[in-house]
């Protein structure tokens, strides 16, 4: 007979897996679930019990337990048949084997991923009419709820809100956000949580024991992490690392385990995460090679560097203190000091690469070809400068004198190499070694915004500020397009200022009188819905006048052409030239003027100079 043949009556010879033996058989049992447990016994305490739960949760954390504990707790009888309900069962009454078995007649479970329909519910419903054989309350027990289709479900709503007395419903599902909000309202909602790891390799120790293996805490620690908080996954895995233990060797290492799951070993990725932040590929090709080799799927090696960088990037933000985890001492103190020498900007890239990189390797037809190329990858990354330190390089480089803008050359090749910083603060850094061109710029200059504005583009001479107000007033007259279109942005005409932007060629302007070509695409109405709304302005009359003369440039039209000539005269910039020498890919897809949006004194003219900025 099989040692767990006696926690069930399975018969000789016949094996029972670890997840279904150690199956919890009271609600003390229920690891990690503590604060459902204490508002259950709260519930029935006071009696306050409601007609329907629903259970939600990751797999494996007890929903399925849960439910026959809850309808062992509802149908609790004691010796003389009085019932009452409980949640402490110690000692089982006459319907308890017969629940925890899935034999009883007033407790029924049904899968919802195989009965979806609306009939599969109307037999419920039929069925919810008659009293309990037996047992006091009749429990429905509804797996994976979120299955049912919408016919069922609406099928469910009137019973479920006004249940006979004797009709108890528990629902469970891992998709509770796919349960209708309808069926959702009408239920006690408990949400089951991960198991942490601390509390599953306490259990997995305690289930070992019972079964006589000695199994390494390292092992355990290795088993809890990959079960992701599922104790059923890892009563499995656990239930696969026995099966490995032979007559000779009774005792579970880690390496076992580690061969089991195709893991690498951590010190081993610790080691191939700093070639990587080094930018050494080949020992770090060599070391990928070599835990392959070992049986490590490249994949989950991936997964292992994401997991390391994540812990990396927290133990640099948080500190050792906000982390848990099953690494040892040696382990914590190496990586404490690898997060001290990397900048944030490196760990976060390093994160983006390793998450495209694993998509990659997990749809490549061959997986350690697609994360070798991942590597290298990494590794020449590794010694790219980030925005700012290509900034700081750059200014490092920039003549102050204004004699010796345009002079600046770019010099050799650019060569990087992840060194210490030469602030002395221990970040990783990144160290030009190409030729230097021995200029200097001011310190001032911090983003890419204050370094195209210090490329002083050409400013065209401003007309005299337009007085939209003044206009108003019988003896103020118009004088040009630019009036005309202050004038309709003060009135809040942003159609007619819109097309006098776009379709306007002006031939002529005068007083009282405009002439134009219309551009491609104008409205029909345009020089007629001109006159008169300006006469209804001014209060003067206007005539507007359709010209077959080809006109000046529309105010869109210029503008663009002061755009590009601003943009060339950044381009000769000595900063920017350089900076676009060493992205030659690199574009300049627009400007913002600093003077304009940083200095605005409150005027109307202020004003409307931001707004034709933004909107340029």
């Amino acid at each position: 007979m099989g040692k767990n043949d006696k926690a069930g009556n399975t018969p000789p010879g016949t094996y029972r897996v670890l997840a279904r033996t150690y199956r919890p058989q009271s609600f003390d049992d229920l690891i990690g679930q503590e604060a459902m447990v204490r508002v259950l016994k709260a519930s029935f305490e006071t009696g306050r019990i409601p007609h329907a739960y629903m259970l939600t949760g990751v797999r494996g954390v007890g929903k399925t337990t849960t439910a026959r504990l809850l309808a062992r707790a509802l149908n609790y009888t004691d010796d003389k048949g009085t019932s009452i309900p409980t949640l402490i069962f110690d000692q089982p009454s006459i319907h308890c084997n017969a629940i925890a078995e899935s034999r009883h007649l007033d407790v029924l479970e049904m899968d919802a991923a195989s009965r979806t329909g609306i009939d599969d519910v109307r037999e419920i419903i039929e069925a919810a009419q008659f009293k309990p054989a037996s047992a006091p309350f009749k429990v429905y027990i509804i797996d994976e709820v979120h299955m049912l289709s919408k016919a069922a479900f609406n099928g469910l709503l009137k019973i479920l809100e006004e249940p006979p007395e004797h009709v108890k419903f528990i629902f469970a599902t891992t998709e509770v956000r796919k349960v209708p909000v309808t069926v959702l309202s009408r239920c006690q909602r408990f949400d089951l949580k991960r198991v942490m790891p601390q509390q599953m390799v306490a259990h997995l120790a305690s289930v070992a024991k019972k079964e006589g293996v000695d199994v390494a805490e390292t092992a355990l620690t290795l088993i809890a992490r990959a079960s992701e908080g599922s104790v059923r996954d890892a009563l499995s895995l656990l239930d696969q690392a026995i099966a490995q233990a032979t007559a000779d060797r009774k005792a579970i290492t880690e390496d076992d385990v580690r061969d089991m799951l195709g893991l690498a070993d951590r010190e081993r990725v610790l080691d191939l995460l700093e070639h990587l932040f080094a930018g050494n590929i080949k020992d770090a090709l060599k070391e990928m090679r070599h835990q392959y080799d070992r049986g490590a799927d490249p994949a989950e090696l991936l997964r292992d560097l994401l997991e390391l960088t994540h812990w990396l990037t927290r133990l640099k933000v948080a500190g050792p203190e906000s982390l848990e985890t099953g690494l040892s001492q040696t382990q914590s103190a190496r990586g404490t000091d690898m997060a001290s020498k990397l900048t944030m900007s490196t760990l976060t890239r390093f994160w983006q690469l390793l998450l495209k990189g694993l998509e990659e390797t997990q749809n490549a037809p061959r997986p350690l070809d697609a994360a070798e190329m991942m590597m290298i990858r990494l590794t020449y990354a590794a010694d790219l400068p980030t925005p700012d330190e290509l900034v700081r390089k750059l200014t490092k480089g920039q003549p102050q004198d204004a004699k010796d803008r345009g002079q600046t050359k770019v010099q050799g090749q650019r060569s990087t190499t992840a060194t210490e910083s030469e602030t002395g603060n221990g970040n990783l850094a990144m160290r030009d070694e190409s030729s230097s061109s021995g200029v200097s710029v001011s310190p001032w200059v911090r983003s890419t915004d204050t370094v195209l504005a210090a490329a002083e583009p050409f400013e065209p001479v401003a007309d005299e500020p337009f007085d939209a107000d003044a206009a108003l007033q019988p003896d103020i007259q118009l004088k040009t397009l630019d009036d005309v279109i202050a004038l309709a942005e003060h009135k809040r005409d942003i159609r007619l200022r819109t097309e006098l932007e776009d379709f306007v060629h002006l031939v002529s302007f005068q007083p009282g009188r405009i002439e134009f070509r219309p551009a491609k695409g104008a409205p029909d109405n345009l020089a007629g819905r001109m006159a008169q709304t300006l006469t209804e302005w001014t209060g003067s009359r206007w005539v507007a006048i359709v010209s077959n003369e080809p006109g000046g440039d529309t105010i869109r039209d210029q503008r663009e052409k002061q755009r590009a000539t601003e943009l060339e005269a950044i381009k000769k910039y000595p900063l920017v030239e350089t900076a676009l020498q060493l992205f030659p890919d690199a574009k300049i897809v627009g400007l913002r003027r600093q003077s304009s949006l940083s200095q605005d004194d409150g005027s109307e003219d202020s004003r409307r100079q931001g707004e034709y900025e933004r909107s340029r």
